[in-house]
């Protein structure tokens, strides 16, 4: 059995691979060819987290797993990463582990290159301004996924928290040394998405984090916190005029805040929400109509992302001699 730490995965499989991959898995899942029930979530309230358990199997890619991750946001006051995880990838023929790893900056991966994968297919080809709200880990990756598939000459990082602002400065310093030239920082997100050919949402935020006014025609917007019913980082009237895209429709529908207050406030109906990533990857969804148009991508996470992942960081390893063997026997 194999176990990989960050450092690993990180020297296995790039932003670029990743994004691939992505493209891959949300194809499979789209097609029905893949398993991943809806994960199963453990509050443990008296510590503000939670505990998420995601199996997933993508038979196509030989890629079958489980990650537990947790989110607890008081780490954030104590100079800890809100988000834990680990990934366990299992080998589909016998049923024995083959690998443990760090799922942590997996997670921070493979959530960027979703993003990366649908901007790449729905943002307009021009698109020179990022706007990424939120400073957290997943924000980097947010960042550094949209800048290798878009032209990006300004990118406009906030948080309301400087001290956000600062971690993912060094962040990015020690990942994606390669943007920072790039970099503004700001703690008014209404201003800044004013400014935005693409708009990045990465928070825990339980109320919309810009007002639906300031996001011009033609904005791309991807939505990647907000996982729980009571949480929404999009402002409903946002919701209702852009035309959007979710990675998996049953699980977003019954999991993402932002989705389920304009139904439920009837702004809109579920027929809003019919496209899937993979169907846009098939051919069988419409991409960008027009420059006017804004695109929405919302994702609640999908185990078959960690799997793909996991199995590419495997093989690789594998094949290079990276990693820790141990038996548990």
């Amino acid at each position: 059995m194999l176990a990989l730490t960050r450092s690993d995965v990180q020297h296995l499989v790039s932003m670029p691979d990743a994004i691939d991959l992505m493209k891959q898995a949300f194809a499979e899942l789209s097609a029905g060819r893949t398993t991943s029930p809806l994960r199963t979530v453990i509050p443990v309230e008296q510590h503000n987290g939670d505990a998420l358990f995601m199996p997933a199997f993508v038979p196509a890619m030989d890629a079958l797993g489980v990650k537990l991750v947790n989110v607890f946001k008081n780490n954030a006051s104590k100079g800890l990463p809100v988000i834990h995880a680990l990934v366990c990838l299992i080998d589909s023929e016998t049923g024995q582990a083959l690998a443990v790893m760090d799922g942590t900056y997996l997670t921070a991966l493979r959530t960027g290159a979703v993003s990366g994968a649908a901007t790449d297919l729905l943002a307009r080809p021009e698109s020179r301004t990022l706007v990424a709200i939120g400073a957290g880990a997943q924000g980097a990756t947010q960042i550094a996924a949209v800048c290798a598939v878009r032209p990006i000459e300004r990118i406009i990082a906030v948080d309301v928290f400087p001290e956000a602002l600062e971690r993912l400065r060094g962040i990015l310093q020690r990942d994606w040394p390669d943007v920072l030239d790039r970099l503004e920082t700001s703690s008014d997100a209404n201003t800044a998405v004013r400014e935005a050919d693409i708009i990045c949402t990465a928070t825990t935020a339980r109320t919309p984090v810009f007002d639906d006014a300031n996001v011009q025609p033609g904005t791309h917007v991807n939505a990647i916190g907000a996982y729980t019913p009571e949480m929404q980082e999009l402002p409903a009237g946002l919701v209702q005029r852009a035309s959007v895209t979710l990675d998996a429709i049953d699980a977003a529908l019954a999991e993402a805040g932002d989705l389920i207050v304009p139904l439920e406030q009837g702004l809109v109906d579920r027929d809003h929400f019919r496209y899937e990533l993979g169907m846009v990857v098939a051919g069988t969804a419409p991409r960008r109509q027009s420059d006017e148009e804004i695109t929405l991508f919302k994702t609640v996470g999908n185990a078959v992302q960690d799997v793909v992942v996991a199995r590419r960081a495997y093989d690789r390893a594998r094949a290079s001699g990276a990693g820790i063997e141990f038996d548990l026997g």
